[in-house]
């Protein structure tokens, strides 16, 4: 059997859980290994400008450890309409690499996901930054999609519905939380 006469695996890790934009067939938590999520890439497309950029997530290399998500798998009917749709939203400055990558399910099935994973060699590429930076950026950052700040609370809302704790997220949101009190004073 050919790759394109297989489903197709694909991992979710930000706006892909709540926002897919395909069919699929089924839905699970999933762990991807080697990687963590990280507010690493300017968004000047979605969630910013390029006179501001916002900050988005990305899979950013880290040997040792994981990422826990959504995978989701489209019928191999759908596989080249998934896969076309994927490309043009996540490739627009070719700030992600493409990659099929191995996961583990929730149930403990195995399978190989195209994921998004970040270019370090990309301009876009934002590793580095204070959490305290981070925040300042995602508190004030809006694009065509949307401000940034819906973007953490979307995520950080899916991930509680998952059962995923994810530090990063869960400091960043107190973070912006701090800043935007601050504010209103």
């Amino acid at each position: 059997m050919t790759d394109e006469a297989a489903d197709l695996w694909v991992f979710a890790y930000g706006s892909l859980m709540w926002k897919p934009g395909f069919a699929y067939a089924e839905r699970a938590r999933a762990r991807l290994p080697g990687y963590v999520r990280r507010f690493c890439l300017d968004s000047i497309t979605y969630r910013g400008t390029p006179d501001y950029p916002g900050l988005v997530l990305a899979l950013d290399e880290a040997p040792g450890a994981s990422c826990e998500g959504v995978a989701y798998r489209v019928p191999a009917e759908s596989r080249a309409e998934t896969h076309a749709y994927l490309r043009a939203r996540e490739l627009v400055t070719y700030s992600y690499l493409e990659r099929i990558l191995p996961i583990r399910i929730e149930d403990g099935r195995e399978a190989r996901a195209l994921a998004y994973v970040m270019d370090r060699s990309h301009a876009q590429y934002r590793g580095g930054l204070t959490p305290e930076r981070q925040a300042e950026v995602i508190a004030r950052a809006a694009g065509p999609a949307g401000t940034n700040l819906d973007y953490l609370r979307e995520t950080a809302a899916h991930l509680a519905a998952l059962g995923v704790v994810d530090e990063e997220i869960e400091r960043l949101s107190r973070l912006v939380s701090a800043l935007e009190e601050g504010q209103s004073r």
